[in-house]
């Protein structure tokens, strides 16, 4: 099984991708599309024209992982197709993504923290 690590970066094709293509295809999206490494270590997600079905492509050291979910019902709230991709920052929001919900609705709490007085 592959971790994501905190220094394992998200990476998010934003323009839909034909969901027959296995490992080489994947590899090559990334490669020439995304302009990334494929052996990074980092994690690389892709969705159809429907936003129904998700693949994920991570090399995790020894070889190539490539994951699938297929939805029964609804569709991914996919980011807008601005750019070519787009990072999520957190695990969190990878776990948000693959479950459902919008990341563009979901805001950040700003952490409690008791500050010092300024001086």
């Amino acid at each position: 099984m592959f971790g994501l690590g905190l220094a394992t970066k998200i990476y998010i094709a934003l323009e839909s991708v034909d969901m027959r293509k296995g490992f080489e295809g994947l590899y090559g999206l990334v490669r020439d599309q995304l302009g990334q490494d494929p052996l990074s270590g980092h994690l690389f997600l892709f969705t159809n024209r429907r936003k129904t079905r998700l693949k994920a492509l991570v090399w995790d050291g020894s070889g190539l992982w490539v994951c699938a979910k297929r939805l029964e019902k609804g569709r991914f709230r996919w980011p807008e197709a601005r750019e070519r991709a787009q990072r999520c920052d957190a695990a969190e929001e990878l776990a948000m993504l693959v479950n459902g919900l919008d990341l563009a609705q979901a805001r950040p709490r700003q952490n409690w923290l008791r500050r010092a007085p300024a001086a």
